[in-house]
């Protein structure tokens, strides 16, 4: 029962933060901070070897400093880059590079579906929501998180976490 709830945190972490980015256009720090904590809770509880977790924090850490950089470039949102971050803690080095390609084709295809959605007109019963005029926003950026957080969900089942829980 309890591999049961945990297996299913970090699918949940990565709903709440695709969520929350279409709708508000951010990524709270607090939803990034529990799914590091839900991290660790689990590397703990599957016993996760010490060189094995140092390599996933390490892991993180690069992901956040070129995450970081993309921000100070303007390419895409603090959010963003710390979901990365956090993202990259549970899949580890023999997932990110997967991960970090299937972020970029979502991306891709995610930011080339709302730029075109954006040349059409925004109807008047769905302008009364405010994300979606967000979205429709020509000055508004893309909620890259969406992107991230499905990427990581099609690589979860291939990390060393998801193997010793579901075991």
């Amino acid at each position: 029962m309890i591999s049961s709830v945990a297996l299913l945190l970090f699918p949940a972490g990565m709903a709440l933060a695709a969520t929350s980015d279409l709708l508000t256009m951010k990524i709270s720090n607090k939803l990034v901070l529990l799914i590091v904590a839900a991290f660790f809770m689990v590397a703990l509880a599957v016993q996760l070897p010490l060189d094995v977790l140092g390599m996933h924090v390490l892991c993180a850490a690069l992901v956040l400093a070129v995450g970081f950089a993309f921000f100070a470039f303007g390419w895409i949102g603090g959010g963003d880059a710390k979901l990365a971050a956090a993202t990259a803690l549970w899949l580890g080095f023999d997932q990110a590079v997967p991960f970090l390609v299937y972020s970029t084709l979502l991306g891709g295809v995610l930011t080339l579906a709302i730029l075109g959605l954006r040349n059409l007109p925004l109807m008047p019963v769905l302008a009364r929501y405010g994300w979606l005029e967000r979205l429709h926003d020509r000055k508004s950026g893309v909620p890259y998180g969406i992107a991230l957080a499905i990427a990581g969900l099609l690589i979860y089942s291939n990390s060393i976490i998801f193997e010793r829980l579901a075991a």
